[in-house]
This record gives structure tokens, C-alpha cells and sequence, in this order.
């Protein structure tokens, strides 16, 4: 039987996570680029963005790295789908601050 967890869709996320980055060759940057191109091109929502940010930025990550990937992958996803993509990125970027905002209040 599994441990009970009060978010178990989140924690089998994250070990789905943590088991390709284990089994893929790729150094973390690559991966998380990778793994950026993949949402854009899915049309993934922002709250699927905002899982990836901390590892993006752990893996060293620039805006400009990201904005370079949404370039490179305009050809072959479209138009709809990188505008889509940054519009998402820049939600899931808003969610993060806020939410870290508000943790930063409840400590205070």
C-alpha cells in the first residue's frame, strides 16, 4: 500500500521527474530546455511551468536561454503555440512570486 500523502498527484509528478532525470543523459540544463520545448509544444498550462521553474533555475538557466528555445522551436510548433508558451511562462513566473510573497509574509 502506498503512504498516504495529501497531494499524491504532486509527489508522483516530482518522482516521475526525478526517475528521467536519472535515466537521461543529458546535463540538468539541457534537460530542463528540453522539457521547456516539450510544454510549449504540448500547449501546457502555467501551472505546469511554474513545477519547473525552481529546477530551471537550479540547472542555471537563463531568461534568455528559454526565450532562445521558444525561437528555435517557432518553426515547427507554430506561431500560437510559442506566443501560448511565453504567455504561460510569464503566468507561471507571477504565481511563483506571489506565492513565495505570501509565504515571506506568513513568516514575517
Amino acid at each position: 500500500m502506498a503512504t498516504a500523502s495529501e497531494t499524491p498527484v504532486l509527489d508522483t509528478l516530482a518522482a516521475m521527474t526525478v526517475d528521467s532525470l536519472e535515466r537521461c543523459g543529458l546535463v540538468p540544463e539541457t534537460f530542463m530546455l528540453t522539457r521547456i520545448a516539450a510544454l510549449a509544444a504540448s500547449d501546457a498550462p502555467p501551472i505546469s511551468y511554474v513545477a519547473h521553474i525552481d529546477p530551471a533555475i537550479q540547472a542555471g538557466l537563463t531568461a534568455e536561454q528559454v526565450q532562445d528555445v521558444l525561437v528555435a522551436i517557432a518553426p515547427v510548433v507554430g506561431t500560437a503555440r510559442v506566443m501560448t508558451a511565453a504567455a504561460n511562462i510569464a503566468k507561471a513566473l507571477g504565481i511563483t512570486i506571489a506565492v513565495a510573497e505570501t509565504e515571506a509574509g506568513g513568516r514575517a
